[in-house]
């Protein structure tokens, strides 16, 4: 493993002091297994909700250990700024309003107007700026630089030893994962997965899940070196990932066994799925992982699967269009058919 990718990977106790500070504001996400789920991929299924997270996804987690340690660090602090497509800029905002450091956030022009609006009542001042995360981020750049503010990165340390504590969760609670699916949009979620296995000496693989619509990360895998894509997703915006992040990808490089891609048909497919066997709402990114499975079902059949619902923050009208989709996996379920008890799938066998 490089430098860069050690520097950023949480030790066991840095992600348990991490823990401390979470728990402060959240309690523990659920793990739970959904029977529908593992009739649908013939596994046994474990679903980590961080859709039920106190701003609906799991980056409230960094946000809270990140802005923890900085407002020590820094007691004369002016204000932080950063870029989102969402999730990250409501974890900035919660974590921000708790200590009372001012919040600016810029999304790409035409971002969620649900999201949008949840950032703004948490108080912060949102600046649309851009046509993407991408071009969002380097305005935020330029407003630190000129208003003097933090910027605040979409990866870090603290960022990934609190995302991390999630990890943790689902690992304890369910040691015996043979594979977890993780969605990579700047890699905090991935390195946290990372982080944790490592931290308990898990063998559990990790195949990490990017949008058909953005591959930075997936072509970067393959290539072996940094590589840009263009993004075209309408769905997954939470993945909508244009340039990677170096120390991310030298984490994927050393830690990951294989990165999948799926479309934004096969992410909508797993929205409804999600719902209909667990009666759950995910946003697109927050989808990923359980589309990945659907994709490689037949390889995961009978193992012990992990996947993350990571966030269920989706506009409204979008989540009725998805539900009113046709979608072979969703409705596969609601017609009569046998259902297996785990204990009578074949058992497991190498993914």
């Amino acid at each position: 493993m490089s430098h860069a990718a050690r520097t950023l990977l949480p030790s066991l106790t840095d992600i348990e002091q991490a823990a401390g500070i979470v728990y402060a504001g959240m309690a523990p996400t659920a793990q739970l297994c959904w029977p529908l789920l593992n009739q649908a991929l013939g596994a046994e299924v474990w679903v980590k909700h961080e859709n039920h997270a106190p701003t609906g996804a799991f980056k409230v987690r960094g946000g809270m250990v990140y802005l923890h340690h900085l407002a020590r660090q820094q007691p004369q602090l002016s204000g932080v700024v950063s870029a989102t497509r969402g999730n990250h800029g409501q974890s900035v905002g919660l974590a921000a309003r708790r200590l009372g450091i001012s919040a600016t956030i810029v999304v790409p022009q035409g971002n969620s107007r649900e999201k949008n609006a949840a950032m703004r009542a948490l108080g912060v001042e949102l600046i649309e700026h851009g046509s993407e995360f991408q071009e969002s981020r380097e305005y935020a750049q330029q407003l630190a630089a000129q208003q003097q503010l933090h910027m605040i990165p979409s990866l870090h340390r603290d960022l990934v030893a609190g995302v991390a504590s999630y990890w943790m969760e689902l690992f304890a609670a369910q040691p015996g994962l043979d594979v977890v699916l993780v969605p990579i949009g700047q890699g905090s979620g991935m390195c946290g997965a990372v982080a944790a296995r490592n931290a308990l000496g898990l063998s559990t693989r990790i195949i990490g899940v990017v949008s058909a619509h953005a591959l930075a990360y997936k072509l970067s895998f393959e290539a072996g070196r940094k590589i840009e894509s263009p993004v075209s997703t309408c769905i997954a915006d939470g993945v909508a990932c244009r340039v990677p992040d170096q120390a991310s990808l030298e984490v994927l490089f050393s830690e990951v066994d294989e990165v999948v891609a799926v479309t934004d048909d096969e992410v909508m497919d797993a929205m409804k799925l999600a719902y209909i066997a667990t009666h759950n709402v995910a946003e697109g990114a927050g989808a990923c992982a359980l589309a990945a499975a659907w994709q490689l079902r037949a390889r995961l059949r009978g193992l012990k699967v992990g996947v993350t619902l990571s966030g269920g923050n989706v506009d409204h009208d979008v989540l009725a269009r998805v539900l009113a989709r046709a979608a072979a996996p969703a409705d596969m379920l609601l017609a009569p058919a046998q259902v297996l008890p785990l204990t009578s799938l074949p058992q497991r066998r190498s993914a």
